[in-house]
């Protein structure tokens, strides 16, 4: 196998949730550029159909809220129409209600669970079958900061990610036997929706850019090697792990 087979996404069908916007809505425009044939899942149709426009490739969309669990099998039915079942799933879609422990309430941290933790999980075992007959398939979980960070405002959101750091490893425990890789991208501070309360602050978005060993925040194409690696052929032999794209912020 070549340099370039070991990255080739062509003829790989992959499946991103939260494409209408920030890191899903950019790993979905690159994978699809990136050659595989790309479905979107988010609940906004509109901010999906921008991305299909800005996108070159094969892609297609599913207006849908993930966090409706009892739908999930609906959902997986209606990915798989257009180009079958996917053979890489990235679950980027988050949501973070940043409520402080004294405040959180039983509808936010639900919600919480549900988008960042709970649907990533029974999304992926509705694959599994497809993805243990061709002995190839790659699961991309989302993790953060705040799977190894305590920060403000964030136990919701960081219980949920820390659940999704070992998710990860259970899952790479369970079905890399049958080829199918599981690992997790942990994004530093890249400024999107979930992120504008940081970067509304340049005050605060300086403090975390100095925190990081490279001296800066993260720019969306500083996700580009790290999707084609855990995507592709090239991470044959990684699976469990959860790599920090964060500028070196949790190596501080």
């Amino acid at each position: 196998m070549t340099s370039s087979d070991l990255f080739s996404l062509n003829g790989k069908i992959a499946c991103v949730t939260g494409a209408s916007s920030g890191l899903g809505r950019y790993a979905a425009k690159f994978l699809a550029e990136q050659g595989a044939q790309v479905i979107g899942v988010a609940r906004r149709e509109e901010h999906l159909n921008d991305w299909r426009r800005e996108t070159s490739g094969q892609t297609s969309a599913v207006a849908w809220d993930i966090a409706d669990r009892s739908r999930i099998p609906d959902l997986a039915e209606a990915i798989a129409k257009p180009f079958g079942a996917p053979d890489i799933l990235v679950h980027a879609a988050g949501i973070n209600t940043r409520e402080t422990a004294d405040d959180v309430t039983p509808e936010g941290w639900d919600i919480t669970m549900s988008i960042n933790l709970t649907a990533p999980f029974f999304l992926s075992q509705q694959f599994v079958p497809s993805m243990k007959a061709k002995n190839w398939g790659r699961i991309v979980n989302f993790a953060s900061l705040q799977t190894f960070r305590a920060f403000p405002g964030g136990i919701a959101y960081g219980a949920a990610k820390a659940g999704v750091g070992q998710m990860t490893r259970a899952m790479a425990e369970c079905w890399s036997k049958h080829g199918i890789n599981a690992n997790a991208i942990g994004p530093g501070f890249f400024k999107t929706g979930l992120t504008a309360a940081v970067f509304d602050d340049p005050e605060r978005a300086e403090r975390n850019a100095v925190q990081t060993c490279i001296g800066r925040n993260g720019e969306m194409s500083d996700m580009d090697g790290p999707l084609l690696f855990l995507c592709s052929d090239a991470s044959a032999y990684v699976t469990g792990q959860v790599l920090m794209v964060d500028g070196g912020f949790t190596a501080k």
